[in-house]
């Protein structure tokens, strides 16, 4: 079983990771976990470049999604993950009016080449790679609105996990490459004019770090995580709308947890909280979710076993 992992930048919901890929767990060969994530984001202050500032024009603006997740054990050193989100927009002043639809498609391989121990402690060494694309034609020059930023995205991260007994760090990072956009005008500016209607979107770096419990049937951990946008980005102009290639850099700190129930050990339950502690061109957004997840083993019995 996973938990989810979410990247807000604005009110713009990154299903990245979900369920979670960036932990030390592997789903057993035949295994199939399903199942939904609820979660609620909001912000009323936000970072304009490296100023932090409200807009009295946007109020409150909050996001609601409920995502499916699945994670499939091809074998227990490989693991195919999937996500699809349905999201909801809303901002509580002025006259944009919130989006919703289904979001983007995101794809996870995550293999595991090394799982070692030595005395009390295990060593795990992960490959993940990722692929995520629109699923909607949303729009996605309408931020901080939008719901996603519509662009296909490949990427690449390595992760490294301990632990000894029930207490554990992961640490991973990720470079992320992402493809172009085209909005529905056919010049833009950004820090210079642009007469075409093709956006030329910023890669960025993902480092996560985690630590806490983990057993059987209960996890908790306290996560930092850092998202970084690379060259190409700039910064959102003065009492102007945000931009899908602007720069967005956020610090985010949070909580997560997933406890198995006893008597139905294929049962679980998630939750967690995360705030964006700095940031710059992102909302300063709280964010919490719930979810149910249920383990399905489609490993065929012989009727030896079946004995």
């Amino acid at each position: 079983m996973k938990k989810i992992y979410l990247i807000y930048l604005l009110a713009v919901p990154f299903f990245m990771n979900a369920q979670t890929d960036i932990d030390g767990i592997m789903m057993n060969k035949n295994n199939f976990c399903v199942g939904a994530i609820y979660q609620y984001s909001s912000w009323d202050e936000y970072w304009e470049g490296d100023f932090k500032r409200e807009n009295l024009n946007l109020g409150t603006v909050s996001t609601r999604a409920i995502g499916l997740m699945g994670n499939y054990g091809i074998s227990d050193k490989l693991n195919a993950i999937f996500s699809v989100p349905y999201i909801e927009t809303n901002a509580s002043a002025g006259t944009m009016k919130g989006q919703k639809g289904i979001q983007d498609l995101s794809l996870t391989l995550k293999y595991m080449p090394l799982e070692k121990t030595i005395g009390e402690a295990t060593y795990s060494i992960y490959a993940l790679g990722s692929f995520t694309t629109p699923l909607s034609n949303y729009s996605a020059d309408y931020l901080p609105l939008s719901l996603g930023l519509k662009s296909k995205t490949v990427s690449l991260r390595l992760m490294g996990d301990y632990q000894r007994g029930n207490f554990f760090t992961t640490i991973s990072g990720a470079y992320v490459k992402r493809a172009n956009i085209t909005i529905d005008r056919n010049a833009y500016l950004t820090d210079e004019m642009h007469y075409t209607n093709e956006v030329d979107m910023p890669d960025a770096i993902s480092i996560n770090f985690r630590a806490g419990y983990r057993s059987n049937r209960l996890i908790a951990e306290f996560i930092i995580d850092n998202w970084v946008t690379q060259s190409g980005g700039f910064d959102i102009t003065k009492n102007n709308m945000p931009f899908p290639s602007n720069t967005m850099n956020a610090l985010k700190y949070g909580i997560n947890s997933k406890y198995t129930f006893k008597k139905i050990p294929e049962l679980s339950l998630v939750g967690g909280y995360n705030y964006v502690a700095e940031g710059r061109n992102v909302g300063k957004s709280d964010t919490f979710y719930g979810g149910v997840f249920y383990v399905i083993n489609f490993k065929k019995t012989s009727p030896q076993d079946e004995k």
